[in-house]
């Protein structure tokens, strides 16, 4: 089976951002996608903080029962259909828990899981193993899940435009979940407040309108992406006239997006986002009005974790 690879960063976000994700992504004749996602150093703190929350001061059930140097097989088990995500992090917290273990990735990000499905194989010092079990299938249960979601709304809307995340997430785990919308098949929306303009409801109040904060914007920016959002006909007419190069449309009913599309399509050259109130139940439709992004905050923030186990052999 041949196979092209090619290194993938998260877009639209700045090359300048040194703790966004890097990784590779496998494409194959037979359309699966398999994705590795790179630790770094906020990683692994995060990591430490999650097992230090859990095991604490010791496991003191396991210590109590297994002798000291006991070792077992054991793996990790998908047990509901989905994708996966984050098994490179389930991985490290493992090793991190005891860095004498064995462990073997058998599936990789971006890859459909069917229940029943063996994703991660640990031999080793049982104590170790057990300490970090919790840990490891939080990580991967919740990654996974937005994956999961992801997956399921890209399905929907079939390529007619591109499902983006948002800033709605975990906090100090953004950069995990937003890696897990692109396992799904998704697109990540600026990364922070840092890396890409978004004129909102509250910076238009405040400057008195979208000419005097798209102003602004361009006295000390004049060259960036600007994007707005609007909330009605006549604030996206406003935002067509400041020539910027993406429009929101928030919370729109269907008859008004419509008109809101044409509107901006006539003017050329400005792309345009759907957001607020986006459902599995009404995404299709939104669709079918070809904007070129939906984005979606409800893939990070209501993601159903998917379900694991570790089991010992």
């Amino acid at each position: 089976m041949r196979c092209k690879v090619r290194l993938l960063t998260l877009e639209p976000l700045s090359p300048v951002l040194p703790f966004i994700p890097y990784f590779f992504v496998n494409y194959f004749n037979l359309g699966i996608v398999t994705m590795k996602y790179k630790l770094n150093n906020e990683d692994y703190t995060i990591i430490r903080m999650a097992l230090t929350e859990d095991v604490g001061k010791g496991d003191i059930t396991s210590t109590s029962i297994i002798p000291e140097g006991y070792s077992v097989d054991s793996e990790i088990i998908a047990k509901e259909d989905g994708i996966l995500a984050g098994i490179e992090i389930a991985e490290a917290v493992f090793l991190e828990q005891g860095y004498n273990l064995s462990v073997k990735r058998l599936k990789e990000d971006g890859e459909a899981l069917i229940s029943g499905d063996r994703v991660l194989s640990i031999q080793g010092e049982a104590r170790q193993i057990l300490s970090a079990e919790r840990t490891a299938l939080n990580f991967l249960q919740r990654l996974s899940g937005i994956a999961t979601l992801t997956k399921r709304f890209v399905n929907v809307v079939a390529g007619r435009c591109k499902i983006y995340d948002t800033r709605k997430t975990t906090p100090a785990l953004r950069r995990m979940e937003k890696y897990s919308v692109q396992a799904g098949g998704g697109y990540n929306h600026r990364f922070g407040l840092f890396d890409e303009i978004l004129i909102k409801e509250n910076h238009i109040a405040i400057a008195n309108g979208i000419e005097e904060a798209v102003r602004r914007i361009r006295k000390l920016y004049p060259k960036r992406f600007i994007e707005v959002e609007t909330e009605n006909l006549e604030e996206v007419k406003t935002a067509i006239s400041c020539r910027i190069s993406r429009i929101m449309l928030d919370n729109f009913s269907l008859s008004e997006m419509e008109k809101a599309i044409t509107l901006i399509r006539r003017a050329k050259n400005i792309q345009i986002e759907v957001s607020g109130n986006i459902t599995l139940s009404n995404i299709g439709e939104i669709a079918s009005l070809s904007p070129d992004i939906i984005s979606c905050g409800k893939l990070t923030h209501s993601a159903t974790s998917l379900d694991f186990s570790l089991k010992i052999l």
